[in-house]
C-alpha cells in the first residue's frame, strides 16, 4: 500500500511539474563555452521576409543565458552570438537547451526541447556541406584565372557544369526533405532555398499540401502560401492567357494569333543588360529552330520607343516585336507577373505553357528535345 501511495504521489508531482509549464511562452535556456567577449545574446525573429530582433540579453559570468519569449505562432527564430548566427524554431510551451562551444570553428551545437530545431540544424548542415562543395569549385576557378591571367568562356565551359551539378544535386536533397518532413516548419524553411523559377510545379505542390490552419497563421507560411497561388495559374501545364497588345510597326498583335504553333513570350528591354547579354543565344536559337516550328514573339518594357526600336535593329531580333511602352505597368506584364527580366515562357500548341524561364544551354537542350520529336 505505500508503495502504491509513492507511485501515486510521484505521478502527481509529475504532472504537477507539467502543467507548471507557461504554455502562452516559450524559454532557450543557453550556455556558451569560451564565449570570449560576448555580452549579449540576441534573439531575431524571421516571420516575415524582414528578420528583426525581438530579444536580448545578457551573458553570465558563467556563460549561461536565458530567453522568455511568446509567440501566437511556431516560428523560426535566430539567436546571434558574437558573430554566429544558430537557427531554431520554438513555439508556446517549450523549454529548449543550446549549448556550443564558440571556439569550434564549425559552429557545432546541441538542441534539445523542440524536434523541429533539431531538424533545422539537420537541414542546415546538410546545405553546409553542398556550400563548402561550391566553394572549392569557385576557388579552383578563381586559382586557374588567375594562372592563365584572366578569366574565359573556355575556362568558365569547365567549371560551371560542375557549379551546376553542385546545385542540382543540392536542389534534390532539399526536395527530398521537404518530403520526409512536410508537416513541419522545417521544410517550409527548406522550400524557401529553392530556385522558384526551377522548381516552381514542386513548390506549388508543396503549398498546395500546406492547411490553411498549419503553423497557426505564421504569415511568413501565408505569404508563401499567396505567392504560390497567385504563380499557379501562370505555371507550366496551365493555359496561357490571352492579351493584346502593339506591335512594333503599331498593329495589334494576340497570343491567339499563334494557336497551334509554339511561341516564346521573351520579355526584355534595351535597358535590361541581362537581357542584352542572353540575346546573342536567343537569336542562334530562332535562327535553328524557326523553320522545325519556333515562333517568338518579343515584349519589351521599354518606354521610349526609338530606344526599343534602335535595340531590336542592333541586336539582330528579326522575330516580331510588341510592347506596352508603360514598363511595369503594362496590362501584358502585368497579366503575366513580369517582376524581373529576362523572363519567358514557351507556350504549346495547345495553349498551354510547357517551359518557363530558359536562358543559355538551358534554352538550347529545351529546344533541340521539343523539336527533334
Amino acid at each position: 500500500m505505500k508503495n502504491s501511495i509513492k507511485v501515486l504521489g510521484a505521478a502527481l508531482l509529475a504532472l504537477s511539474i507539467y502543467s507548471c509549464k507557461d504554455k502562452n511562452s516559450f524559454s532557450i535556456n543557453g550556455e556558451l563555452k569560451n564565449p570570449g567577449n560576448v555580452k549579449k545574446i540576441y534573439l531575431l525573429a524571421a516571420d516575415t521576409n524582414r528578420i528583426t530582433v525581438v530579444d536580448s540579453t545578457n551573458l553570465s559570468e558563467d556563460g549561461k543565458f536565458t530567453f522568455k519569449h511568446a509567440s501566437p505562432y511556431p516560428n523560426i527564430y535566430k539567436m546571434r552570438v558574437g558573430g554566429t548566427v544558430f537557427d531554431l524554431i520554438a513555439e508556446n510551451g517549450q523549454e529548449i537547451t543550446f549549448k556550443t562551444d564558440l571556439t569550434d570553428n564549425t559552429h557545432l551545437y546541441s538542441i534539445s526541447g523542440s524536434m523541429e530545431s533539431v531538424k533545422i540544424q539537420e537541414f542546415n548542415q546538410l546545405s553546409n556541406g553542398f556550400m563548402e562543395r561550391s566553394n572549392k569549385v569557385s576557388a579552383a576557378y578563381q586559382e586557374a584565372a588567375q594562372k592563365l591571367g584572366h578569366e574565359s568562356d573556355s575556362l568558365a565551359a569547365r567549371f560551371i557544369p560542375q557549379y551546376k551539378q553542385i546545385q542540382d544535386e543540392y536542389s534534390t536533397e532539399v526536395i527530398k526533405f521537404i518530403r520526409n518532413n512536410e508537416a513541419q516548419l522545417a521544410a517550409f524553411y527548406a522550400a524557401t532555398t529553392l530556385d522558384q523559377n526551377k522548381y516552381e510545379r514542386q513548390l506549388i505542390a508543396y503549398a498546395d499540401d500546406l492547411g490553411k490552419d498549419d503553423f497557426n497563421g505564421n504569415p511568413a507560411v501565408l505569404a508563401f502560401k499567396k505567392a504560390m497561388a497567385e504563380a499557379k495559374p501562370l505555371s507550366i501545364g496551365h493555359i496561357a492567357p490571352d492579351f493584346t497588345i502593339g506591335s512594333i510597326d503599331g498593329k495589334p498583335i494576340k497570343l491567339s494569333d499563334y494557336n497551334g504553333k509554339y511561341v516564346m513570350l521573351d520579355f526584355w528591354a534595351s535597358w535590361c543588360g541581362p537581357c542584352v547579354q542572353e540575346m546573342p543565344n536567343v537569336v542562334k536559337q530562332y535562327a535553328a529552330f524557326k523553320d522545325k516550328g519556333l515562333n517568338i514573339l518579343g515584349i519589351s518594357l521599354d518606354e521610349d520607343k526609338a530606344a526599343w526600336q534602335g535595340a531590336v535593329k542592333r541586336l539582330n531580333m528579326t522575330w516580331p516585336q510588341a510592347s506596352d511602352l508603360k514598363k511595369w505597368e503594362g496590362p501584358t506584364e502585368m497579366t503575366y507577373r513580369i517582376m524581373a527580366i529576362p523572363s519567358n515562357f514557351i507556350i504549346g500548341p495547345d495553349g498551354k505553357i510547357v517551359a518557363k524561364n530558359l536562358t543559355g544551354p538551358e534554352l538550347e537542350d529545351f529546344l533541340k528535345k521539343t523539336f527533334s520529336k
